[in-house]
């Protein structure tokens, strides 16, 4: 998948996660995948 098609995906994907939550939801979901994110990248960096 070329990084366009990859960046495309990932905002549709966004968008129906984000359909039909309240803006709370949609902000809980954005700090909880950002974190799992940035942990995943911490992980990456000190695995072995």
């Amino acid at each position: 998948m070329n990084s366009c098609a990859f960046v495309n995906f990932i905002s549709l994907l966004a968008c129906d996660i984000a359909k039909d939550k309240s803006q709370d939801e949609i902000a809980i979901l954005a700090t909880f995948f950002t974190q799992l994110g940035d942990t995943l990248a911490t992980l990456s960096i000190l695995k072995n």
